[in-house]
C-alpha cells in the first residue's frame, strides 16, 4: 500500500493536492482526530483491504497539538509502517494573501492577525518539512502545473527532489522582482518595441521571437545561460534549495526577456528531475 501523509502551510495547497489525488485513485481523509490515525492506518493495512493508495491530510490546528501528530507518525515508523510526507508550502507573502482573499481565520492566529498565525504555524512545522519526502513551492504554480508535478510522483512514479524551478520574465521599468534568485539583464539585444510592426506584439508571438533571435548575440547569450543553469541546479539541490527564480528582464518585460525565457524555458523543460514554471510578470503591461 503507497500511504502518503499531506500537510503543510495552511493556505499552501493541501486541499487542492488532496482533491488531485483523490482523482488520482488515492482514497483520501482529510481532518482526521489524532488519536484516531493509528488505528486508520491499521484497518487500511490489513491483508484483506481493498485500498492500495491512502493520503491522509494532516494540517495544524487550534483543538489540538501538533507534536502529538508527529509522536504518532513516529509510533508508526517503529512498527514498520511505510509512509511518505508531502509538504505543501508558499512563502509569507502569498500565504498571507491567500487568507485575506478568502476572509478565513487562521488557525493560529490567537489575536486576529493572519501575519503572525503565519510565522507561528511555520516555527510549529519546521521539523516535519525538513523531514518530508516531498516539499512542493505554491507560490507561484498554477493548478495545471500542481497536478503535473503531483502526477510525476504519484502517478509515473518519476524520481522527484523538491526544487521549483521558475523562469520569469519581467521588464526594469517595473522593478525587479522581490524573489528572484538570479536576474539576466538583456537589454543589450536591440528592441522590438522600435519596430513598427513588432510593438504592440510580444514575445510569445512568433515574429517577435524570430527578430530576437535572429540576432547571434541571443543564441550565444542563450547557449551561456542554458549551461550555467544547467550546471547550478544539481548544486542547489545538492544544498537543499526547493525554490529557485529565474529572473530576464529588458526594459517593459513584453518583447526581449520574454523571447529568451520562453527558449531557456523551453531547453530545461522534461530534463530534468525537478519541476519547473514559465511566468511572464510584465508582459501585459504598458511600455516598452
Amino acid at each position: 500500500m503507497r500511504f502518503v501523509i499531506v500537510t503543510g502551510m495552511s493556505g499552501g495547497g493541501k486541499s487542492t493536492a488532496l482533491k488531485m489525488l483523490e482523482d488520482a485513485g488515492f482514497y483520501c481523509v482529510d481532518n482526521l482526530p489524532v488519536f484516531l490515525i493509528e488505528k486508520f492506518v491499521e484497518l487500511v493495512s490489513m491483508p484483506n483491504s481493498e485500498i492500495s493508495k491512502v493520503a491522509l491530510g494532516l494540517d495544524v490546528r487550534s483543538d489540538q497539538s501538533f507534536e502529538d501528530a508527529t509522536r504518532v507518525l513516529g509510533r508508526l515508523r517503529e512498527r514498520n509502517y511505510a509512509f511518505e510526507i508531502l509538504f505543501m508550502d508558499a512563502d509569507e507573502k502569498t500565504l498571507i494573501k491567500r487568507y485575506k482573499e478568502t476572509r478565513r481565520i487562521h488557525p493560529l492566529a490567537v489575536d486576529g492577525r493572519v501575519e503572525d498565525g503565519v510565522i507561528r504555524e511555520r516555527k510549529v512545522l519546521g521539523n516535519i518539512r525538513k523531514s518530508a519526502d516531498y516539499v512542493i513551492d505554491t507560490t507561484t504554480l498554477l493548478t495545471r502545473e500542481l497536478k503535473a508535478e503531483l502526477d510525476r510522483i504519484f502517478v509515473d512514479n518519476a524520481e522527484y527532489n523538491s526544487l521549483m524551478v521558475t523562469v520569469m520574465s519581467f521588464g526594469f521599468k517595473h522593478g525587479i522582482p522581490a524573489d528572484a534568485d538570479l536576474v539576466f539583464d538583456v537589454r543589450f539585444l536591440p528592441n522590438p518595441f522600435y519596430v513598427e510592426e513588432l510593438k504592440r506584439k510580444t514575445g510569445n508571438d512568433r515574429e517577435v521571437q524570430e527578430y530576437v533571435m535572429g540576432f547571434p548575440e541571443a543564441g550565444t547569450f542563450l547557449e551561456k545561460l542554458t549551461d550555467m543553469v544547467r550546471f547550478l541546479i544539481p548544486n542547489y539541490v545538492k544544498e537543499g534549495k526547493y525554490r529557485l527564480v529565474i529572473g530576464i528582464g529588458c526594459t517593459g518585460g513584453k518583447h526581449r526577456s520574454v523571447t529568451l525565457a520562453n527558449e531557456l524555458y523551453g531547453r530545461m523543460k522534461d530534463k530534468g528531475k525537478y519541476g519547473i514554471t514559465l511566468y511572464h510578470r510584465d508582459v501585459n503591461s504598458q511600455g516598452t
